[in-house]
Formats: C-alpha cells, sequence, structure tokens
C-alpha cells in the first residue's frame, strides 16, 4: 500500500502545480467549434434589430495569448445568438467619430498600452515618424475623447481583462470604466463569488461563484469612488503574493456603470482562452453584451451611498 500511495501523492501535488499555471495553446478551429457547443444559443432578451459590434484587439504593449481566443469566442457567442453583427478590428481610426457612430458597443480586448506610456493611441501614432511628440499627444487625446464622448452620448463599452490598461493614466478613461489597473500578484487559483446572486446579468452562475485560474486584477483611482454596481468578486485576503495587507478584502472584478448616457461592462476574469471553456461564463458574456447595448435593463445603480 505504501508504494502505491507515494505516485499517488506526488501525482496529486502535480496536477495541483499545473492547475496554478495553464499552459497557453494555440487558437484553432477545432477549439472554437467546442466553444461553440458551450455558448447560448440565444440571447436572454429577445431583439427587434441586430445591434452592430466592434471588438478591438490592438495591444501596444503586453501581449495577452489569448487575444485571439478572445476576440473568436466574443464572435461565436454573437453569431449564435443571432443578436449581434460583428467587425473585428486593430485599427485606431476606428476611434474617429465618423466610424465610430456605426457601432451600438466597442469591445476593448485586452488592448494593454506599453508600460511607460499607459497610451495606446500614443503608442500607435509613434509609427508615424512625421508627427512629433506634442502632435502625437494631440492626436492621441482627440482619439480618447472621441471614445468618451461615443459612450457618453449613449454608445456601450465592453472592457474584456487587460483593456482597462489602454489608457491607464488618464484620469476621464478610468473614470468611465471604474477604474485603473493597480497590478496582479501571481496567476493563481481563487474563487470568484456573485455579489448578488438575483442580478439578471449573473442569473448564468445559477445562483453560486466558482474556482476560477487567473491573474488576480487590482484596481486603483476611480475603482475606489465605487461608481458602479458591482457583479463578481474575489476576497483578497487569500490571495498569495500581494504587495501589502488590504484595508478591504473584498475585491471586484466586474462590474457595470452608467457613463452619460451610454453602458459599460467590466470583466477581469479572462486571462486564460481556458475560462471560456465554461457556459456560465459565455452566458454572463452574452448578457453584457446585451447590456451595454441596453437590451437588457437592470439595475445598476453605483455601490456608493449605499
Amino acid at each position: 500500500m505504501k508504494k502505491l500511495f507515494l505516485p499517488l501523492i506526488c501525482l496529486l501535488c502535480l496536477g495541483n502545480c499545473f492547475a496554478q499555471d495553464l499552459e497557453p495553446f494555440e487558437f484553432t478551429k477545432d477549439w472554437l467549434k467546442k466553444i461553440e457547443t458551450m455558448a447560448p444559443p440565444k440571447p436572454s432578451i429577445a431583439i427587434k434589430e441586430k445591434r452592430n459590434i466592434l471588438i478591438f484587439s490592438l495591444h501596444t504593449g503586453f501581449q495577452h495569448w489569448t487575444i485571439p481566443h478572445t476576440e473568436a469566442v466574443v464572435a461565436c457567442i454573437a453569431k449564435k445568438s443571432n443578436a449581434f453583427t460583428i467587425t473585428t478590428s486593430k485599427d485606431i481610426w476606428e476611434f474617429k467619430k465618423e466610424n465610430l457612430v456605426q457601432y451600438d458597443a466597442i469591445v476593448l480586448n485586452n488592448t494593454c498600452s506599453d508600460f511607460e506610456t499607459r497610451n495606446l493611441f500614443f503608442d500607435k501614432l509613434a509609427e508615424d515618424t512625421s508627427l512629433s511628440t506634442e502632435q502625437r499627444l494631440k492626436k492621441a487625446k482627440e482619439l480618447e475623447n472621441n471614445l468618451l464622448d461615443y459612450v457618453k452620448n449613449g454608445g456601450g463599452l465592453m472592457v474584456l481583462h487587460g483593456g482597462v490598461v489602454m489608457q491607464n493614466k488618464s484620469k476621464a478613461y478610468g473614470e468611465m470604466v471604474g477604474g485603473t489597473f493597480d497590478y496582479h500578484p501571481k496567476q493563481q487559483k481563487f474563487r470568484v463569488e456573485l455579489v448578488d446572486p438575483k442580478h439578471p446579468l449573473v442569473k448564468g452562475f445559477n445562483g453560486k461563484g466558482f474556482e476560477h485560474i487567473d491573474e488576480p486584477y487590482f484596481f486603483k483611482n476611480a475603482y475606489f469612488d465605487f461608481d458602479f454596481r458591482p457583479l463578481l468578486y474575489m476576497k483578497a485576503d487569500a490571495l498569495e503574493g500581494l504587495k501589502a495587507e488590504p484595508k478591504d478584502t473584498t475585491k471586484y472584478i466586474a462590474w457595470i456603470k452608467r457613463y452619460g448616457e451610454g453602458r459599460v461592462f467590466y470583466c477581469s476574469p479572462s486571462h486564460n482562452a481556458h475560462s471560456f471553456e465554461n457556459p456560465e461564463l459565455l452566458q454572463f458574456l452574452l448578457d453584457g453584451m446585451q447590456y451595454t447595448v441596453g437590451d437588457l435593463v437592470c439595475d445598476d445603480s453605483p455601490l456608493k451611498g449605499k
């Protein structure tokens, strides 16, 4: 028995180690077909007409390996639900005013900017060597303001994982999204809980949280205004590798909020493509898309003041 017991312990430990650090894998059509079988067959809210969605997947900083997977998954659930028409792009000129008006919502897919600049538009404009630094800053600000005005005037915005970093030094961008990125400890398994199991946007989770492996994101600046309706949270005191002991152990990792006339949906859990092999998370993303375009009406009153 001892000879059998020790190897079993080793295998269990080894499996646990792998579980904390999921291996990246190439995007394939076969994998997407598997996701398609798990995706919701129809939208939660019946639609009168299809909505136009732009999935924007440019990065100039950290490259999340799951960018192509995320783009394909969002397009997949949109297509299968028959509720959306999808356009994909990495072109910053989509953020010209005349282009933004084509879309009912924008999806920012891990649009991480350079660590130093934290300004994706400014980074990309560096390719135009005819522009001075001052001209780049001016044009980058113009494109950012176009996005802010687009949402403020009624456009939808879905921000996935590293999309929060896109304009991370911009106070206005942080206020629109609900916070800016601070840091994350090592990738690890943690428990994701529902803030309000009865809220329509989390109904896909069937009233209970789930185990998850991810980079647990921490936020700063506008996050602490709590000017959003939180949906998912984690307990910070259960995590390893924190910079310091958190003052508040409940950390929100998904939320919705109003910004002017527009609606914003943020979801941090999605660093690994493995996460999408979860029908409940796919339902959450589809419902989030329906929220951003105004089809799914729900309580999005902010946490502050409650």
